[in-house]
């Protein structure tokens, strides 16, 4: 499973809303409402927020084991 908890740190650090990220790389709100909830998008998706905020992919997402029981 993937998180957008870094997506969430970086655009705290760089004072940037999530309202105003779907503005810059154009995407729908649905699209914003999936990554709110860790689901999956688009690597155009991941790669046009890498763009706008000039980061790195770890700086977006990050993989999260499963852990099975």
């Amino acid at each position: 499973m993937f998180s957008y908890a870094p997506l969430m740190s970086t655009l705290h650090k760089k004072k940037i809303s999530k309202t105003d990220l779907q503005k810059m790389i154009n995407v729908s709100s649905a699209t914003l409402a999936k990554i709110s909830k860790d689901e999956l998008v688009s690597m155009k998706v991941i790669d046009d927020i890498c763009r706008v905020l000039d980061c790195e992919v770890q700086d977006v997402i990050v993989h999260v084991k499963e852990t099975t029981e």
